[in-house]
């Protein structure tokens, strides 16, 4: 009967390590197992418990540890060698891990055109960060508080005109910006030039409208003598210059010059105010143009940021700041202004311009405000 019990444990002890069921068992000291009938097998257990258990290496790596065990005859078992049936856990972290990366391509892989279109995308957007636009605004006779400006950029701003791809205006912001961009050595010239000009306006009974006066022709002189000889190249897809359509009414940005004398019409027709500048538009290409302020009085390029600088006060990045008990703004030839006594009182400046003391007071005022943005931005030096 003992013996029968024995046998049969024994024969379900040895089925459980080879199914892999049994990670870990003890067997009893110094008794002798009859397994197999027919074989007539024995396993004598030395005195010292033999312990079969599963232990981590790394926690990557499963193995068995077991000491030696011997047969009967002699017959020795690799030392850390499992046995038949035994749950291989290495095979089952490969497996694991295989798993989880084919969840993480399934996952993945059907994002991929998103993903890719996203990192395009931030790629984008940290170019334009660098590619920087300046744009002076239609002003007249104001255009002195532009010298100013753009004198704190030659001074000041280095580090900014570096990163600067383009130059835009209308009327005198468009003359400010062929200065800067083609001879900013000229800005003092240009300067005086201007409170000469404003001060030949001041004298006369009626200002520019003043019958028999050319007001073109005077600007057409300043014109000439502050922009070199090649400024046509210079300024080739680097400048945008507002004007309008006499016929159509149609606002262009031109940035195409053949010649000298093209750029030079096509600023002229940037400032020319109809009969406050005379009767007949400025000819380019066989059509007739006027003021780009007209129509488009700040350009707002379509690529990279572009810096707005203005003499009156609204939501731009270089201007007056006017305070007033409630800020409202109005858009005059898409130009936020601010609705306000001090911008109504530069209205008139710009066709009818104030003393020198005023206008250099307006120089000023342009420098001071530039830098202050220079600072703000980190871009000056």
């Amino acid at each position: 009967m003992w013996t029968a019990k024995k046998l049969f444990s024994a024969q379900i002890l040895l089925l459980q390590v080879k199914e892999g069921r049994l990670c870990s068992c003890m067997f009893p000291k110094t008794q002798q197992f009859w397994i197999g009938i027919p074989s007539y097998c024995a396993i004598r257990v030395p005195h010292n418990r033999v312990k079969f258990q599963v232990s981590k290496l790394n926690d990557k790596q499963s193995a068995v540890d077991r000491r030696m065990a011997t047969s009967a005859e002699g017959t020795k078992i690799a030392v850390g060698k499992s046995p038949s049936g035994v749950c291989d856990e290495r095979q089952h972290t490969l497996q694991g891990e295989r798993t989880l990366l084919n969840c993480i391509y399934e996952t993945v892989v059907p994002y991929r055109t998103t993903i890719l279109v996203c990192f395009i995308f931030v790629i984008c957007i940290l170019t334009q960060m660098k590619h920087i636009n300046l744009s002076f605004a239609a002003c007249g006779f104001l255009g002195i508080y532009h010298l100013g400006a753009a004198a704190a950029f030659h001074r000041h701003g280095k580090k900014l005109l570096r990163d600067v791809k383009a130059f835009a205006g209308a009327s005198a912001g468009s003359l400010t910006a062929a200065v800067l961009l083609a001879v900013p050595e000229n800005i003092e010239k240009c300067k005086h030039f201007a409170y000469g000009f404003a001060e030949e306006v001041r004298r006369l009974n009626f200002g520019a409208v003043t019958p028999g006066y050319d007001f073109m022709k005077t600007l057409r002189e300043g014109i000439e003598s502050i922009l070199p000889s090649d400024v046509h190249e210079i300024a080739e897809n680097r400048l945008y210059v507002s004007v309008t359509n006499s016929k159509s009414g149609e606002n262009h940005l031109v940035s195409n010059f053949a010649s000298r004398e093209d750029l030079i019409k096509v600023l002229l027709a940037s400032s020319f105010i109809p009969v406050y500048a005379g009767i007949k538009p400025v000819e380019f290409k066989g059509q007739k143009w006027v003021d780009g302020g007209l129509t488009n009085g700040l350009p707002i390029l379509p690529f990279g940021r572009t810096v707005t600088i203005s003499p009156f006060s609204g939501r731009l990045d270089i201007c007056p700041q006017d305070k007033g008990r409630v800020d409202l703004y109005v858009k005059l030839a898409k130009q936020d202004m601010m609705l306000s006594l001090a911008n109504l009182v530069r209205l008139n400046q710009a066709l009818f311009p104030p003393d020198q003391e005023k206008m250099e007071s307006l120089y000023q005022n342009g420098f001071d405000d530039a830098v202050r943005f220079l600072l703000k931005e980190n871009w000056f030096e």
